[in-house]
Formats: C-alpha cells, sequence, structure tokens
C-alpha cells in the first residue's frame, strides 16, 4: 500500500503540513532504531507537537487503515520502533516539556520526549533523583523507557520503570485518550499500567507520564575491582548477596568491553584483565560504611588482582563513564557488532559466559561482555563485519545466545525488548497457549492491528523473510486467499 493524497491530507490537516514529512531522503533518517542491521524506510514521518495531534495522527491512521509505529530517541536496540514500509512514523521529539515537578508527593510529570537524565535535572534542586539509569540515559527517553521497561545499573536495588511510574495517560489505537494507573500507582480494575509498560509501543502511545522520585541518597561509595578470571568475580557477586547486602548496582565488563571502553574514554580501568566489577552502594553513611568493608573483604578473599576505590565524585563519575560507554565504544574495536539482552540466575553467569565463549570461537567471531551481574542480566556484543560477510552469522549468534539464557533458566530479554530481533525466539519461552494470550491481549487494545505491527510476537511473514516491503503471494493476487 502507498498512502494515498487524501491520506497525506488528512495527516497535514490533523497537524500542520510542516510537520508531515514525505520526502523520501528525510524520511530515510527515521528507518532504524540502535538495531541498524534492519531498515525499512516508512511512507510519512509525523512531528505532532502535544498529545491533541498525537490522537489526531492516530485517528486518522485508525480512518485509513494505516500503520503507525511511534519512536522516540531511537536509541532502542531490539528493532522495537522498526518502520512499517507502507505505515508511518509517528515522532514524539516534539513532545518534551517536564510539566511538574512536586517535591512534596516526590513525583514528576513529564511529556514522553523527556530525557531520562533531564527527570534527573530537574528534581536536583529539590533533593530529588529518579532512579532507573540506563546506559543511554543522556539521550533516552522517557516514552522509550515506559515502551520498553527499561532498567539500568541501578535497576538490582531499585528495579525497573514499572516501579517507578505511576501513570500513562495514552492514545490508544482508535486515537481515543485515556490515563491508566494513578497518583499513588493504583487503579480500580485490572492492572491496565502494568499491561501498558513494556509493551513496546503495541497497545498505545502515551503522551504523559507521571513518574516517582526518589531522595537522593545520603552517601554513596564506589569500587573498581580486577579479578583474574569471571568465574572469581561472578563469585564476589553471589557472596555479596548471599551475605545480605543489596549493592546499588553491581556490574561486570570483561576484556574486549574494557579495552573498547578504555579506548573511547579513558576511565582508569586495567586493560588486559579478564574480568573488572563495578560496585556500588548507596544509603545511610553508617550502612555505607559498613556493608563497604565487607564488599571490599569479599573481594579480596576472591582473589581481586586490583582494588580502587573512588576517592571523589570525579572519580565515581569516571568509573560510570566507562562502564556507560561500553555500547558505543566498542565501535572503535569493530566495524559492525550486535547487542544482545537476555537473562541467566546469577548463579550460572560463569557457566553462560562460558558457553558464549564457545559458541563465538565456533561461528569465528569475538563476543565482548557487559552487564548488570547483580541480576544476571547480560549484554553480549557480537562483533562482525559486514564488509567480510559476517552478517549472517553474527546474527544467527546473536540469537543462539539469547535462547541459550532461556535453556539456563533464564529470559529472552531483560530491558531492550523483543521487538523484531527476538520475536521468533518466542516460541522458545512460551507455549502457544501463553502467545495465544498475549495476541488476545493485544487485539482488545489494538483489533485492527495497525500499533507497531509485526513487533513481540512471532508471525509466518516476520519469521519467514527479512522486513521490507510486503510483497504479496500468487494466490492472494489471484484473490484465493487474502491478507489479515
Amino acid at each position: 500500500m502507498t498512502l494515498d493524497g487524501v491520506v497525506r491530507r488528512a495527516f497535514e490537516e490533523a497537524l500542520d503540513p510542516r510537520d508531515v514529512i514525505c520526502d523520501e531522503v528525510r524520511c530515510r533518517a527515521y528507518e532504524c532504531d540502535g538495531l541498524t542491521g534492519y531498515r525499512v524506510v516508512p511512507e510519512l514521518v509525523l512531528l505532532p507537537r502535544d498529545a491533541a495531534q498525537v490522537a489526531a495522527a492516530v485517528r486518522v491512521c485508525a480512518e485509513h487503515a494505516v500503520p503507525f509505529v511511534a519512536r522516540g530517541a531511537g536509541t532502542g536496540l531490539s528493532g522495537g520502533a522498526l518502520p512499517v514500509a507502507d505505515g508511518v512514523v509517528i515522532s514524539l521529539a516534539r513532545l518534551k516539556r517536564v510539566l511538574e515537578v512536586d517535591p512534596v508527593d516526590r513525583l514528576a510529570v513529564v511529556e514522553p520526549g523527556v530525557t531520562n537524565l533531564e527527570i534527573t535535572a530537574a528534581a536536583a534542586p529539590h533533593g530529588l533523583y529518579y532512579a532507573p539509569d540506563p546506559s543511554s540515559q543522556q539521550v533516552c527517553t522517557i516514552g522509550g523507557n515506559v515502551a520498553e521497561n527499561s532498567g539500568g545499573a541501578h535497576c538490582l536495588k531499585y528495579g525497573f520503570t514499572t516501579n517507578h511510574v505511576l501513570s500513562c495517560e495514552v492514545v490508544l489505537p482508535d486515537g481515543s485518550l485515556v490515563t491508566l494507573g494513578g497518583d499513588s500507582g493504583e487503579q480500580a480494575g485490572p492492572d491496565l499500567r502494568g499491561v501498558f509498560l513494556g509493551s513496546e509501543g503495541t497497545l498505545g502511545i502515551t503522551t504523559k507520564i507521571t513518574v516517582r522520585l526518589l531522595r537522593t541518597p545520603e552517601s554513596v561509595r564506589t569500587l573498581l575491582a580486577d579479578f583474574p578470571s569471571v568465574t572469581a568475580a561472578g563469585d564476589v557477586v553471589s557472596d555479596v548477596v548471599a551475605a545480605g547486602i543489596v549493592p546499588a548496582a553491581v556490574e561486570m565488563m570483561d576484556t574486549l568491553a574494557i579495552e573498547a571502553a578504555e579506548q573511547a574514554v579513558h576511565a582508569g580501568y586495567t586493560l588486559g584483565t579478564p574480568a573488572a566489577l563495578v560496585v556500588e552502594l548507596d544509603g545511610p553513611e553508617a550502612e555505607c560504611d559498613v556493608q563497604f568493608e565487607q564488599v571490599k573483604e569479599i573481594c579480596e578473599r576472591h582473589g581481586c588482582t586490583r582494588l580502587h576505590i573512588a576517592g571523589s565524585a570525579e572519580e565515581r563519575a569516571a568509573i560510570w563513564r566507562g562502564r556507560k560507554a561500553a555500547f558505543a565504544a566498542v565501535g572503535r574495536i569493530s566495524p559492525d557488532y550486535f547487542v544482545q539482552d537476555g537473562v541467566v540466575p546469577r548463579t550460572r553467569l560463569a557457566e553462560v559466559l562460558g558457553r558464549i565463549a564457545e559458541m563465538g570461537d565456533e561461528a569465528g567471531l569475538r563476543v565482548a561482555n557487559v552487564f548488570h551481574a547483580g541480576d544476571g542480566n547480560l549484554h553480549p556484543l557480537v562483533l562482525y563485519s559486514a564488509a567480510a560477510g559476517e552478517t549472517e552469522r553474527a546474527e544467527h549468534l546473536s540469537g543462539a545466545i539469547a535462547e541459550l539464557c532461556v535453556e539456563l533458566g533464564g529470559s529472552l530479554s531483560g530491558e531492550h525488548g523483543i521487538g523484531t530481533d527476538k520475536a521468533c525466539s518466542m516460541p522458545k519461552m512460551f507455549g502457544e497457549e501463553d502467545l495465544e494470550t498475549m495476541r488476545r491481549v493485544r487485539s482488545a487494545f489494538d483489533p485492527a492491528g495497525i500499533c507497531n505491527p509485526g513487533k513481540v510476537l512471532p508471525t509466518p511473514r516476520l519469521c519467514g523473510e527479512r522486513p521490507g516491503r510486503y510483497r504479496p503471494h500468487a494466490l492472494e493476487e489471484a484473490g484465493v486467499i487474502e491478507r489479515l
């Protein structure tokens, strides 16, 4: 389907002609998200300026059966914002106001285009902050965080986006505007707020979000520890948790990830070390001091080869700069890479990393590892060269790693979502009855199937060919079968 002039004019009337992009060159800027291996150029890109225009645009989509995909900053890593060739992209980049910061009730009301870090910046003068902190927090938007139920380094202690969002104003796929949740995070009846959070843009578009703010901790203590093996570092994580200590964050990086990060930001990590742990504690000063000494003792007991304790806010920032630069920094040691996201029980970290190394050797590809060790949320980075014809091997290895996580008692995704990337692996984790229940929930919100189609749930087309413009089957052209 190519959108005709009538539909285009309807979008121009709903918004402003200047906010409807139809030039193919300009539309190409929206052809993918952070998963650049999948690319589709949309028919149109819409740039609404407020919730009313978002709703008006969606009503046009509903009236003319035009599929649409909401887009935030485009930093997602699962192809969740991949456009539909015969549809439109609705960009929320212009909805970027912080509408309210309430220091008494400790909440903020923001539009979806506000970046994650901007929420903390707005709350900081009141001694408050927003806890979820994805590595891309400087650029990723709260709307995208809601769609993917993002976490971040500090989710071990503080939880994911769903634990910090009280309510969402949502444009449903028919163009109606509703509020899910409330000021307390609860509402009568089914937990529709919980259903919507993490639905990857398949149930509607959020246009206003109320988030919970936390008091800035009295004390923060951070250390960077090197270990002779991933196993030793993993044992530290298990022993810290077994001691009854819940760190704010426990992050692990391997040799390749450290090499990339050091080339990019020179954060002071040790080149060549097999594994490095970043451990951070926060809370009351007396509690932090006692627990920090316990963590140091556990690190030393497991053969720590270097222990660097951040002595200032600047040193702490440098340690985190190295960790949070890792994804982008891998581009310095490989021309192309896939970022994977899976979860395993933390007691099986050493096992899964050993298996990943074996799988990488068998495929003839390198794999860098950087992950949230405290909750077993892995982020293997499969390094490859498209120019050398390694794309298919890398894609297969990346998918096999995600399915390995399920095999070891974990899940396909911790925070990046399923999107296009892992939809075909969903049957590895869920039975047909589970998947059918998900389809029914989705159909209750979107009976026409126009809201971010082709994501999360496996379909014959998605799992049988690469995304792109639809090509009708010969029987469909003959009128024997029809496309639903």
